[in-house]
């Protein structure tokens, strides 16, 4: 029933915007065709240089209330995040000089050379001059371009330093969880048959493999924490769909891919109350989000980072525990309790003399 009614309103729409059309042709049958001609191109090159005025305000108007809300260029988080806003910087100059420049010539022109008995329209269908500026101009600025993108590529997705510090980070529906090395520096080993959140086993580890015995777990809710300064390497996977993992005050993003694990890396330089006090929001934190639309849940698949110094990082190191210890520690069992004394009679002693005084009364 609603496709048809959707159907029935298309075909409406059809028809009214026919009828309003015959209509205008009849119109212009009974006022003179060329009369109309003239007075519509007054019209639209009238409402042609309003819309260019509205226009060009608009663009204003939503950069002076709304440009606190976005992220500003000159403000990443990153090392790599400055090279991805010196891209967006210049790319918007050129572009923002071309849009300006044609958009307003576009409309200045409908509106000053709109159809008129006192001018008569110059016609040429070729100009060598003309057509070398707009071909050879857009090819050299758009080389500039793709070459400052092509140094930054290589430059951002490069491989990482060998003193980079490693964190695992896995997606699922709909949460992020992740893993350190303990102080080996070595990941252990994982298998995803072994993935079982019943038994406490999120990630698949192979506890047979040592090199699991002090890695750092940290479960769905807890925050990732990295140094400032200190690049760090990022290995990404998923547990089930597609996911990505999206660092919006850094300026990257990679996808997280079921089975196919991929790598980031980057250097924090900014510590979170560095950004707290550059916002002038005391609450703020890096935003890990999911840019991959992956399921009902997507919105809400949101995780922390906590950027700090290497001091303040130790100490959270320190206080954290290897998954394979937690699972050793609720697996065994507990300590009996130790038996009561014992007085002379064979009963158990009782310490506090008023309920000596109760047991005695009875």
């Amino acid at each position: 029933m609603q496709n048809f009614l959707i159907f029935a309103i298309l075909i409406l729409g059809f028809i009214i915007t026919f009828q309003i059309a015959r209509a205008s042709e009849f119109v212009s049958v009974i006022r003179g065709e060329e009369k109309t001609r003239k007075q519509s191109n007054k019209i639209n090159g009238a409402l042609l240089l309003v819309f260019l005025i509205l226009g060009l305000f608009g663009v204003y108007w939503t950069h002076h209330t709304l440009g606190d809300k976005i992220l500003k260029i000159g403000t990443s988080a990153s090392d790599h995040g400055r090279l991805v806003d010196n891209m967006m910087l210049y790319t918007i100059i050129a572009t923002g000089i071309v849009f300006f420049a044609t958009q307003i010539l576009l409309f200045w022109y409908s509106f000053k050379y709109q159809e008129s008995d006192k001018r008569t329209a110059y016609y040429f269908p070729h100009n060598n001059k003309l057509e070398l500026l707009w071909t050879v101009v857009p090819a050299i600025v758009l080389t500039i371009l793709i070459g400052f993108g092509l140094v930054y590529w290589y430059r951002i997705t490069g491989a990482a330093p060998k003193d980079a510090m490693q964190v695992e980070i896995t997606a699922s529906q709909f949460k992020w969880e992740f893993r350190y090395p303990g102080k080996d520096g070595i990941f252990g080993k994982k298998y995803y048959k072994n993935i079982d959140e019943a038994h406490d086993n999120p990630l698949g580890q192979i506890w047979d493999d040592e090199a699991n015995h002090d890695d750092i777990f940290l479960p769905a809710g807890q925050a990732l924490h990295l140094v400032v300064n200190k690049p760090v390497k990022l290995i990404i996977g998923s547990k089930d769909v597609i996911h990505s993992v999206g660092l919006p005050h850094f300026r990257l993003k990679m996808d997280a891919v079921p089975g196919t694990p991929t790598t980031l890396w980057f250097t924090p330089i900014k510590t979170t109350k560095q950004m707290a006090e550059e916002t002038g929001n005391s609450k703020f934190v890096y935003e890990i989000a999911c840019d991959q639309m992956c399921g009902q849940g997507h919105t809400g698949m949101r995780g922390e980072i906590v950027v700090e110094t290497q001091e303040e990082f130790d100490q959270w190191m320190a206080s954290q525990k290897p998954k394979y210890v937690q699972m050793k520690e609720d697996a065994a069992p507990a300590p009996a309790a130790a038996p009561a004394a014992k007085d002379s009679t064979g009963a158990a002693a009782v310490k506090d003399s008023a309920a000596k005084k109760d047991i005695t009364a009875k």
